[in-house]
C-alpha cells in the first residue's frame, strides 16, 4: 500500500530541438547556451552566468535560430527526408535570453553568426587597452581567447580611443581598471542577487560609462573577491593578488577551504611550494561558485618562514631555556614517542584539533585506546556566521571529530578536565596536535609537571618550547585526506606540493605513534582510509574513488 505521506517528485518536462544538426533534449525553461553545453557545443559569452539572473547586454552569445514551417493546416511542413522545414529567423538571437522550445532549430556556426560576433568584439575592443602583457587576467581572460578563435584579427579603428580611471580602489580587497570593462555587469548583479549589498552600477553613457559604487559607498561586503572571479576580462582584480603571478605558472589543486565548517570547494593556486591565491571551485552542493573573502585570503601562515622543519627532542627534563633541544632523525623521535606515550598509559590525555584530517583523527581515536587515554577533545572555535556561507562554526572537520569520538556535541568540554587533571598531577602525559595546550589554559607551570608533552604542529606555539618532542606537521595543501563539514558531507583534498623540510604528513607521524602490531596493515594512506571506512559505520562501503570531486552526503 502506498504511504500516504510519499510525494513523487514532479517530473522534468523535455524539449526536443536541434543545434547544429544534432538533436538534443532539455527540461524546459533552459535557455540556448545550456542546451548546446549538453552537446558539448559551447556558445561564447560574456554577460551571462547560471547562477545570476540574464541581462543580455554583451550579445556575444548571437545565434541564428528558426522554428518549424507550419502548414495551412497548422501542422509542420516536412521536407523529403521527413524531417520539419525551418523557417529561419532572418536576424541573430542572443542564446542566453533564449528559452528552448519544440521542435526548435540552432546554427552557431553559420556565416551569420561568425559575422555577427566578429562584429560584437570589434566593438568591444574599439576602445579596450592594449595592456594584455601586464593585466592580471592575461591567461584567463575570455576577451583574449574570443578574440582568437572567433574575432577578425585586425583593427580598424584610427580614432583616439577613450580614456578611464585605472588603479581605482572599489574597496579594501577589489582594484578596478576601468578602461577593461566590456560592462557586462556580472559584479552588478553579483552584488545584488548573491551578496544582497547593491554597491555597484554603471556611470554615465555610451562609450564613456563607468563602473563606480554608489556614493558613501565602497564593496566591502565578505564576498566581494567573487567579483574577481566572475569578471571575464582584467577590469576587477584582486588586490592581494594583483601583479604578483602570472596565472600560466600556477599549479592547480583540488582542495577545501579549512577557515570554517561549510568546507568550500577551492582551487589552490601555487609555484615551487609558494602558495599565491585560493579561488573558488564549483560544487551545488556546498558553496555553488562562490566563497566568503575571509577564507580566500587564509592562506599566508602556509607560506611562513616560522614553519617547523625538523623533528626536536628535549632530552632533559622540561625546560623553558632551549638549551637541551636538539634535532633528530624521524626514527629516533617516533621511538622517543612512543615510550613516552607508553610511560603515560593510563595517565595520558589527547588534545586533537578540528583542523585535521577524517585519518588523523582515526588513528588519533586509535592512540587513545591503545594507550587508555584518561580523556579527548578537539578545540571548539566559534565566531559570527552568515546566511550564504560562513559557518559560525570555525572548525572544518568538527563533525569527524564527532564520528571519531574525539569530542561530543560541545567542542571543548573536556579541555577544564584535561586542564585540572594535569595540574593535579593525574594526567602525566599529554598529545596535543595542531593545538596550544598554552592557549586552551594550561600554565607553564603545570606543563612543567608533565611526564611526555608530545606536540606535532606546522608552525611554532606557545607549549612547543616546553615539549619534549616536537614534531613538524603538514598542512592541508601537503598532504591527503578529508574533512566533514557542518552538513555531514565527507570531501575529500589532495597536496598541491611536498611538505617543507623534513615535515611529514600528520597521518604518517601518528601511524608511527602507534605500535607496529596495530599499523601493520596501515602502509599507505590507500589501506588507511580503507581500513577507517570499514571500521567507522557512517563510512562503510566508501572508497576514495566515490567520494569524488563533490564529495559523498552521510547523513
Amino acid at each position: 500500500m502506498p504511504d500516504p505521506q510519499h510525494v513523487e517528485p514532479p517530473k522534468l518536462q523535455m524539449v526536443n530541438l536541434t543545434i547544429d544538426d544534432q538533436p538534443v533534449s532539455v527540461p524546459r525553461g533552459a535557455n540556448v547556451i545550456l542546451a548546446a553545453r549538453k552537446l558539448g557545443i559551447q556558445i561564447p559569452h560574456y554577460c551571462y552566468h547560471e547562477k545570476l539572473s540574464v541581462s543580455g547586454n554583451c550579445r556575444m552569445c548571437l545565434i541564428e535560430m528558426g522554428t518549424p514551417r507550419m502548414g495551412p493546416d497548422r501542422k509542420p511542413v516536412l521536407k523529403p527526408d521527413g524531417t520539419p522545414e525551418i523557417a529561419w529567423i532572418p536576424r541573430p538571437q542572443i542564446g542566453c535570453a533564449t528559452t528552448v522550445s519544440e521542435g526548435m532549430a540552432v546554427r552557431t556556426r553559420s556565416k551569420m553568426v561568425e559575422d555577427a560576433r566578429k562584429g560584437v568584439l570589434e566593438f568591444l575592443l574599439i576602445n579596450h587597452p592594449l595592456d594584455c602583457p601586464v593585466c592580471d587576467q592575461a591567461g584567463e581572460c575570455h576577451l583574449q581567447e574570443y578574440s582568437v578563435e572567433y574575432g577578425n584579427g585586425q583593427s580598424r579603428f584610427i580614432e583616439q580611443k577613450v580614456h578611464k580611471p585605472k588603479n581605482v580602489r572599489l574597496g579594501p580587497r577589489v582594484t578596478l581598471d576601468d578602461e577593461r570593462c566590456i560592462l557586462c555587469s556580472r559584479c552588478i548583479r553579483f552584488c545584488r542577487e548573491i551578496a544582497k549589498d547593491d554597491v555597484l552600477g554603471f556611470l554615465d553613457r555610451g562609450s564613456h560609462t563607468t563602473l563606480g559604487s554608489y556614493p558613501g559607498r565602497q564593496l566591502e561586503n565578505n564576498y566581494s573577491l567573487n567579483t574577481t572571479d566572475i569578471c571575464p576580462v582584467g577590469a576587477l582584480t584582486s588586490t592581494d593578488f594583483r601583479f604578483k603571478m602570472r596565472a600560466w605558472f600556477l599549479k592547480e589543486t583540488e582542495s577545501i577551504c579549512t577557515s570554517c565548517a561549510t568546507g568550500c570547494n577551492i582551487i589552490v593556486g601555487s609555484r615551487e611550494g609558494v602558495v599565491h591565491r585560493y579561488t573558488p571551485r564549483g560544487n551545488d552542493a556546498v558553496n555553488s561558485d562562490w566563497m566568503c573573502d575571509a577564507g580566500r585570503l587564509n592562506y599566508k601562515w602556509i607560506n611562513d618562514e616560522r614553519r617547523l622543519q625538523t623533528p626536536m627532542l628535549r632530552s632533559n627534563t622540561i625546560a623553558a631555556s632551549g638549551s637541551d633541544v636538539a634535532p633528530v632523525t624521524w626514527e629516533v623521535a617516533l621511538e622517543f614517542c612512543r615510550q613516552k606515550l607508553q610511560d603515560s598509559r593510563g595517565r595520558l590525555a589527547v588534545l586533537a584539533s578540528g583542523r585535521c584530517s577524517t585519518e588523523e583523527l582515526f588513528l588519533l581515536k586509535k592512540i587513545a585506546a591503545t594507550y587508555l587515554a584518561q580523556a579527548t577533545d578537539i578545540v571548539g572555535r566559534t565566531g559570527d556566521g552568515d546566511r550564504l556561507l560562513l559557518s559560525a562554526d570555525k572548525n572544518p572537520n568538527t563533525e569527524g571529530a564527532r564520528l571519531m569520538g574525539l569530542t561530543g556535541e560541545r567542542p571543548g568540554e573536556s579541555i577544564p578536565k584535561i586542564r585540572e587533571g594535569i595540574a593535579r598531577g593525574d594526567i602525566r602525559g599529554l598529545l596535543a596536535v595542531g593545538e596550544c595546550a598554552v592557549k586552551m589554559g594550561v600554565p607553564a607551570s603545570s606543563l612543567d609537571k608533565l611526564d611526555a608533552l608530545i606536540v606535532i604542529d606546522v608552525l611554532p606555539n606557545g607549549a612547543t618550547a616546553w615539549a619534549q618532542a616536537a614534531l613538524p606537521g603538514a598542512v592541508h595543501v601537503e598532504k591527503r585526506g578529508t574533512f566533514i563539514n557542518g552538513k555531514k558531507r565527507l570531501q575529500r583534498f589532495h597536496p598541491a606540493f611536498p611538505p617543507k623540510g623534513q615535515a611529514r604528513a600528520d597521518w604518517e607521524i601518528l601511524r608511527g605513534l602507534l605500535p607496529e602490531t596495530v599499523t601493520r596493515d596501515l602502509t599507505t594512506f590507500e589501506r588507511l582510509f580503507k581500513e577507517m571506512c570499514d571500521q567507522t559505520p557512517a563510512l562503510n562501503g566508501l572508497s576514495w574513488n566515490a567520494v569524488g570531486d563533490c564529495g559523498v552526503d552521510l547523513r
